[in-house]
């Protein structure tokens, strides 16, 4: 019997989502673990904002190649293989570390590998989940939902672990855990079994690699529905990340509470992670363009709120909206992409969702590092809070965002 005409199996969606929390599990310990060094190495705020702009350089050029050999070579073959290289750049860290301390330099050309061999395995596992939904016979909204969820949770564990072990392990010594987490990621991945389904015949593989591999910028400007989606998407990453790369964890630095930023961003990625798990009954009840509304407005509102700095209980009860608000946005991108591009230009177009999340805050996140260095921490908080409402407003009520309704299920 081939996987073709295999019985219905939820074992490749198990596996998928083991490789998915584990994956973001170790990358939130990172998200943590790295500017926290920097600041701990430089006490600067703009270091860093450049250790996070200089290793998201590489991303933003490999994003065509990578989606081209996502597409090209296979999306459970890349999930796994370059998860195993990440794995390994990992592990190496605290064997450096064991000759010489590690300075800004280190962190950069650490940071800069992870990014190279690192970027697009959540796009590549993104798109599998069509084709673990169908083997499993279950709905993109409901596997999405589950995607994200589980996404949200593994990032939702990272920061409270790696402030743990900051409390008594070295920065270096951490990555032992990293390291560890990114391997079972990569073995989850290659035992997965499922058909990656392709269009017939894609046309652009008969023209020139740059044609091929710019593919999924033409995808993006010619369907309206994935357009918005990512301007969205690309809101969040300019203005809204900074405030969670530097402001926060300059704000708790200076409150010498490592357990404090860990717990906030442990909170809101929970929150983010139930919330996600109802994508496909917030589905049901409301149309796609009013989801995008109400999870913008609803980011952007707490986030405004707390830019006025209350008491860290004030700001962990903000951050479980903002997290309930953020939860069935990422779904929702998922969903209108996986249904309105075809799927050999997918891992592309994927690729380039994971460009704005790498490149979109690189000029922004050294402007807030420098701001905070130079200006009170409370205006600068309180500037990006209104720049992200702004932000919001223009995106919920632009004339085209109805358009993502057109990537509904038709019943």
């Amino acid at each position: 019997m081939t996987l073709a005409s295999a019985k219905k199996s939820l074992t490749p969606l198990v596996l998928l989502e083991a490789s998915n929390f584990s994956g973001f599990f170790a990358f939130s310990m990172t998200f943590l673990l790295m500017p926290w060094m920097a600041l701990s190495v430089t006490g600067s705020s703009a270091s860093a904002g450049l250790l996070v702009t200089i290793t998201s350089i590489p991303g933003l050029i490999m994003s065509p190649i990578t989606g081209s050999i996502i597409d090209k070579f296979g999306r459970r073959r890349y999930a796994y293989a370059a998860q195993w290289i990440t794995a390994l750049v990992s592990l190496s860290v605290p064997l450096l570390a064991s000759f010489a301390p590690i300075n800004l330099f280190a962190l950069i050309a650490i940071g800069t590998a992870r990014s190279i061999v690192g970027f697009g395995i959540a796009s590549a596992r993104k798109s599998l989940v069509p084709d673990v939904a169908d083997r499993a016979g279950i709905t993109l909204e409901r596997t999405n939902s589950i995607h994200e969820s589980i996404a949200a949770a593994g990032f939702a564990t990272g920061p409270a672990v790696a402030a743990f072990c900051l409390t008594f392990m070295s920065g270096p010594q951490v990555f032992w855990v990293v390291g560890a987490l990114e391997a079972l990621c990569g073995l989850a991945a290659w035992l997965i079994r499922v058909v990656e389904k392709h269009e017939p015949v894609d046309k652009s593989e008969s023209r020139s690699f740059l044609y091929y591999a710019t593919q999924g910028f033409r995808t993006l400007f010619k369907t309206p529905a994935v357009l918005i989606a990512f301007m969205s998407f690309i809101m969040l990453a300019v203005i809204y990340i900074p405030i969670e790369m530097v402001v926060l964890p300059r704000y708790f630095n200076t409150l010498h509470d490592p357990n404090g930023l860990g717990l906030l961003l442990t909170v809101m990625a929970a929150a983010t992670s139930v919330s996600s798990l109802f994508f496909e009954k917030f589905a049901k009840w409301f149309q796609f363009s009013s989801l995008l509304r109400i999870g913008l407005l609803g980011v952007a509102i707490p986030v405004l709120i707390m830019s006025f700095l209350p008491p860290t209980l004030v700001m962990l009860a903000l951050g479980l909206i903002l997290g309930f608000a953020w939860g069935p946005l990422a779904p929702l991108l998922n969903t209108v992409i996986q249904r309105k591009v075809p799927a050999n230009e997918r891992g592309r177009v994927f690729s380039l969702e994971g460009t704005i999340w790498s490149g979109g805050p690189m000029i922004s996140m050294v402007i807030v590092g420098l701001a905070v260095d130079a200006f009170p921490l409370h205006a600068v908080y309180l500037t990006i809070a209104l720049l992200t409402l702004a932000a919001a407003i223009l995106v919920s009520f632009n004339k085209r965002t109805p358009e993502l309704n057109t990537a509904e299920f038709d019943d």
